[in-house]
């Protein structure tokens, strides 16, 4: 079984930066995909981006141009840069890695976005 730990979340003020990691418990060469997504009270899990085998990486609108996915294959991390923070981004940021018709999930870690 595939564990991913995330960290790096916390509070930040409106404009700030915070860069989350994802640490898998075994090689991240076999995933097909890595990505990371996003959950506020009362709201659906949302898309964040995603990373590929080849470093070639996918985002939605929301995140375009504020956040960057990268990963470290020796180290079996992938990271979630975010810059210029709204308050609409606070929420809970999870990590997924998929291999075969396996998706594994990390635990979450809370990102605050407030004055």
């Amino acid at each position: 079984q595939v564990k991913l730990v995330e960290s790096g979340g916390g509070l930040v003020q409106p404009g700030g930066s915070l860069r989350l990691s994802c640490a898998a418990s075994e090689s991240i060469f076999g995933f097909q995909v890595m990505a990371w997504y996003r959950q506020s009270p009362g709201k659906e899990r949302e898309w964040v981006g995603a990373i590929r085998p080849n470093g070639l990486t996918d985002y939605p609108d929301s995140a375009k141009g504020r956040f960057t996915i990268s990963k470290d294959n020796r180290k079996n991390m992938m990271y979630l840069q975010m810059n210029s923070l709204k308050s609409e981004d606070t929420a809970v940021y999870y990590c997924k890695a998929a291999r075969g018709f396996a998706d594994f999930w990390g635990q979450g870690t809370q990102v605050t976005v407030s004055q």
